[in-house]
């Protein structure tokens, strides 16, 4: 299958290419990075990355900032953030690619762990995680052409504690590989409106 990765060069998107990269071929997709640049905000930069990458199997989105800040801190903009790059990015490759994936493919996007099990300064990222679980489960019903959809939420990768551990007290990370296999299933597999948790 020819799968683009967007987010190829993250923590997990180096664990969903490790996996699917073994049988499938990959278009390695990034902000700054990768074979091509895209801004998943911006509805015409996707467009535009459709055009030139043509029709793929699946599309894998393991991309989108947001802003993390004691509730207090927060404003609407700074809320905003994360609901424009990580949700609505993440929508811009779905609506936008709906006639560029192929009939049976499918989309697997990313949210994470902190709207379930969260962290102090972690509500943004908790509020763009819910509003992905929740676009997943209703567009599943509506995707065209036996489209699938699916989100993987994965806990702290144990390659991202170093960075990232110190924010995360007592959580239990997840390795790489397991990761990785959670895009394999949603990829590989049949399932679609499903969030996708490895913990």
């Amino acid at each position: 299958m020819k799968i683009i990765v967007v987010g190829a060069e993250g923590d997990i998107g180096e664990a969903a290419c490790e996996e699917l990269g073994r049988r499938h071929d990959l278009v390695r997709v990034g902000r700054s990075s990768g074979e091509i640049q895209v801004d998943m905000s911006d509805r015409s930069s996707v467009d535009e990355m459709y055009a030139r990458v043509g029709t793929v199997d699946a599309v894998v989105s393991t991309a989108g900032d947001v802003h993390f800040a004691p509730l207090g801190e927060h404003t609407a903009e700074t809320l905003m953030l994360g609901l424009r790059q990580k949700v609505m990015g993440q929508i811009n490759l779905v609506l936008a690619g709906l006639k560029s994936v192929v009939e049976g493919g499918s989309f697997t996007l990313t949210s994470g762990v902190l709207d379930r099990d969260p962290i102090r300064t972690g509500v943004g990222a908790a509020t763009a995680n819910g509003a992905l679980g929740g676009l997943v489960v209703g567009a599943a019903i509506e995707m065209p052409r036996r489209l699938r959809i699916n989100v993987v939420s994965p806990g702290l990768l144990d390659v991202s504690v170093p960075r990232y551990g110190q924010w995360f007290p007592g959580h239990d990370p997840v390795s790489s590989e397991r990761v990785g296999r959670a895009y394999a299933k949603s990829v590989d597999g049949a399932i679609t409106g499903q969030v996708i948790i490895v913990d």
